[in-house]
């Protein structure tokens, strides 16, 4: 076929003069519009764009010594309807007391669609509400939201007075209306909410530190410490409406926090915790305190403050550790001796007649623990002084050497350590307060120097008492408390924080040998006070602590402020210790109340770490076949071929019960429903929580190894949320 060129030709001429006139009404707009127009696009374009609104970062983790999660963060959220979304409206104006009001008229003919939609999904909803969130029945939360649509309220509290977490909140968003991907339609209002959680309980809780709730504002502890590392860089983002539709329009990316690993040991602080607290309850006791530290690098692996309430039970409450300010009572007696010896006044062997236990002392008596029943301890050695914890003759000693320079006495604390301040970067954490006898505020006495020798007329936060006594420990290099290792972001090391030492050396090394081998004698001779936190599988170094304290100031009543400081093994020293309780128990004992708990949490801890081969034990025509646990089948059927032994049916299915015949093991079937609480009798932990959790149930546990009993019986109908606490043993 052939082609007329001018024909040809015609077209594409036309289609030039089309396409030009066009580009030259367009640049003819732009002109028009960035000129003649400008002020008014402006004006509409501040009018549609919101203000700049921050967007959270994702608050960073804290994690124990070995990694185990001990806080973090988890959305909780309150979820919000606007009953009049997606309805338009127009602002009427009104004379009102002959002033010029406007108000808003929503479209009706919209407003009783939107309230119809609502209403034909109300039993939907309502009955998804009192499974999921079930602080309602049914039929109180029909009653409830009808009275928000009749208000038609724009704001209205899904779940009154209640935040819900990250599962309710996703089975909530599957209900009619609700699920409505749209938010527009569905007319939901989303406030995320961080939820600072702590898996381990109350374990090391004020030491971690706690929130101001939904603000995510750190409020004490590691939290409020490390703010700014936790915290990371919020980000930025603005609305702005294009095309009708507000788009979220993100200006900056947050940058989430980074995580601190602890120098906590959960086990470690489990111990201390369950020690203390059981003989707080023997002694009914107002408070009790422990810091576990390591020696050579300061760490702090648990630290227990715990105080009574008026339900008889012990929470933490304060960080005493840190923020008390304490009389230290005798474990200052070994600071004392310590200033004497490095200033080469005292000596072991030296020898002080302590009397009856009485001695007159500028108007006033000291007396030694056992002078009504015992006479005193007549003439002893600076060694027996410390060992029996005898008042009259520590306080003579001081007395004798520095009643005429007792300001040399004072800077020889200082020289020490005992007076240090340590540094923490806890909000609130105390420094040590030792009187100088040039002080202004406070009136220094005759009697000042001798009572300030045996711990009084001082306070001593618990963690400077035990940090000196870890320099003993450590060879007289006294470190500072170290509570945080690393900063790692995502499993990676960002930063390692070093181990700081405040003093390369507290004393002379001879004075220093001198008292190490004289904390050994306090505790291993029979006759010394200290004897009850001693071990017979290893050696402890340490000094008993005995005071009498005011209670309730202008009450004119008192507690006993008994304690044990010390470290283990003595031969080669791991952990420094120390164990603080205040009671109005009769009897007051630093040996024989603090030490107990010393000497359980010591030999406890010392089984922990001590490590043998098992091969020489192994008896090789013997074959072990461990305790199997119900639960998981494949989980025991792994560790069961780890072990070279071979288990009995478990093909085909997940949960069975776990039984044992000589040298075999076998698993019986379980059936679990996913509508009815399952039976999680005899089965470990692990495996019980996820049985019960997976099915929308919570879990609280009690005790350690199988469960016992659970307080939902089995075969019950789950109702979702509720809370299923299990007793193991």
């Amino acid at each position: 076929m052939k082609f007329d060129k001018k024909y040809i030709d015609t077209r594409i001429t036309c289609i030039w003069v089309i396409a030009s006139i066009v580009m030259i009404a367009i640049v003819a707009k732009a002109v028009y519009t960035a000129t003649v127009q400008r002020d008014k696009w402006k004006a509409v374009g501040e009018v549609s764009v919101s203000d700049t609104t921050d967007l959270p970062a994702a608050r960073g983790n804290i994690l124990s010594s070995d990694g185990q999660l001990m806080a973090s963060s988890l959305p909780d959220y309150k979820v919000y309807i606007d009953f009049l979304s997606g309805v338009e409206y127009h602002d009427s104006a009104y004379t009102e007391n002959g002033e010029q009001k406007k108000k808003r008229v929503f479209n009706a003919e919209q407003t009783a669609k939107r309230d119809s939609m609502w209403l034909v999904n109300l039993d939907s909803i309502c009955s998804g509400m009192a499974d999921i969130v079930p602080i309602m029945s049914k039929e109180e939360y029909k009653d409830y939201l009808l009275k928000g649509i009749e208000k038609h309220s724009r704001y209205y509290d899904l779940t009154p007075r209640k935040v819900v977490n990250f599962i309710q909140f996703n089975q909530m968003m599957k209900l009619p209306i609700l699920c409505e991907k749209n938010r527009y339609k569905s007319g939901l209002n989303i406030d995320p909410r961080n939820n600072r959680n702590k898996p381990f309980g109350s374990l090391a809780r004020r030491t971690l530190g706690e929130m101001f709730g939904a603000k995510d504002s750190a409020r004490s502890g590691l939290e409020l410490a490390y703010d700014s590392i936790l915290r990371g860089e919020p980000g930025k983002s603005h609305h702005k409406k294009v095309l009708s539709k507000y788009l979220n329009i993100i200006d900056k990316e947050p940058v989430d926090g980074y995580d601190l690993v602890s120098t906590i040991d959960v086990s470690m602080q489990d111990i201390c915790e369950s020690a203390l607290r059981e003989k707080l309850h023997e002694l009914n006791a107002s408070m009790g305190v422990v810091v576990l530290m390591e020696v050579k690098t300061g760490d702090v692996k648990a630290i227990v403050n715990l105080q009574r309430y008026d339900d008889g039970e012990y929470y933490e409450a304060r960080n005493y550790a840190l923020a008390a300010l304490m009389e230290p009572g005798s474990t200052f007696k070994t600071a004392s001796i310590m200033v004497g010896m490095d200033d080469g006044y005292i000596h072991p062997h030296d020898i002080v007649n302590t009397g009856n236990g009485v001695c007159p002392m500028y108007g006033s008596l000291m007396k030694d623990h056992n002078w009504a029943t015992r006479g005193g301890y007549g003439v002893i050695d600076v060694t027996q002084i410390l060992k029996y914890s005898s008042n009259v003759g520590v306080s003579k000693l001081i007395d004798q050497y520095y009643r005429s320079q007792p300001e040399k006495f004072v800077e020889g604390l200082h020289r020490i350590g005992i007076g240090q301040p340590l540094g923490l970067p806890f909000n609130g954490a105390a420094n040590p307060k030792i009187r100088m006898p040039n002080d202004t505020v406070h009136y220094w006495s005759k009697t000042t120097l001798p009572w300030m020798s045996i711990g009084y007329e001082t306070q001593i936060p618990p963690i400077s008492t035990v940090t000196f006594y870890n320099a003993i420990a450590n060879g007289g290099k006294m470190v500072r408390p170290r509570f945080v290792k690393r900063i790692e972001k995502n499993g990676e090391l960002i930063e390692e924080l070093p181990v700081e030492v405040i003093k390369p050396m507290i004393c002379k090394p001879q004075t220093l040998k001198n008292i190490q081998e004289i904390l050994e004698k306090v505790v291993n001779d029979k006759d010394g006070t200290g004897k009850k936190a001693g071990n017979p599988y290893f050696h402890v170094s340490g000094k008993t602590g005995t005071a009498q304290v005011s209670y309730r100031k202008g009450s004119g009543a008192s507690e006993h402020l008994v304690s044990f400081c010390g470290y283990y093994p003595s031969d080669a020293p791991q952990y420094s210790c120390i164990v603080a309780i205040r009671h109005s128990y009769y009897v007051a004992s630093g040996g024989g109340q603090a030490g107990v708990v010393f000497s359980k949490i010591a030999q406890r801890i010392y089984s922990k770490i001590i490590t043998t081969d098992l091969n020489r034990a192994k008896d090789s025509t013997a074959v072990f076949v461990p305790e199997v646990k119900d639960g998981n089948v494949i989980a025991a059927q792994y560790v069961l071929g780890e072990l070279g032994l071979k288990a009995k049916g478990g093909l085909g299915y997940e949960w069975g019960k776990a039984s044992i015949d000589g040298n075999n093991v076998g698993f019986q079937q379980v059936k679990i429903s996913d509508n009815v609480v399952p039976n999680v009798y005899g089965m470990g932990a692990r495996d019980a929580v996820f049985a019960l959790e997976t099915r929308g149930l919570r879990v609280r546990m009690r005790g350690k190894g199988k469960v016992k009993s659970q307080s939902i019986a089995a075969g019950a109908k789950i109702v979702k949320g509720q809370t299923v606490m299990l007793e193991l043993n």
